[in-house]
């Protein structure tokens, strides 16, 4: 469970309705979703932010994976204050949100930064985990052909 965002961009993005206090995974409008695993103080994580924003600018200009695939951040061990501020400084369109105690964090693993996990949200409510995978992920239009054929589109 994760905490619905309070910007009304960001429950736009992920395609939440209501104003209830969390959400699952399933609650996510797409077919899937790339989980960024990250700290505002990973200097790796900070070198891969303007490329994930790329990636991120990818799908939305592409009419097959606009609105089917999303892209999430969790910072590991990060405050509120500190997604915000990583957020801001490195321009991040998509929503972050902090893991202060390493909640997450610990239910992926322990996984160093930055991580990629995508999700495939299934019609009936499961799901599977398609990519994983420790630091960059290389070549943009490669990718995003992996998370499409991932995602099903």
């Amino acid at each position: 469970m994760l905490p619905v965002p309070s910007e009304r961009a960001d429950r736009t993005y992920l395609g939440l309705s209501g104003w209830g206090k969390t959400f699952k995974m399933a609650d996510v409008k797409a077919n899937l979703v790339l989980i960024e695993i990250l700290s505002m103080y990973c200097p790796f994580c900070q070198k891969e932010a303007p490329v994930v924003n790329q990636l991120y600018e990818a799908i939305e200009k592409d009419p097959v994976s606009k609105g089917k695939i999303k892209i999430i951040g969790i910072g590991a061990g990060n405050s509120s204050y500190e997604t915000d501020v990583f957020r801001k400084k490195y321009s991040v369109p998509f929503p972050v949100f902090p893991d202060p105690d390493y909640d997450i964090h610990k239910k992926c693993g322990e996984v160093r930064t930055p991580f990629f996990i995508a999700v495939r949200l299934n019609p009936n409510g499961t799901q599977d985990i398609t990519y994983a995978k420790l630091g960059g992920f290389g070549d943009i239009p490669a990718f995003l052909d992996t998370l499409k054929k991932a995602a099903g589109l």
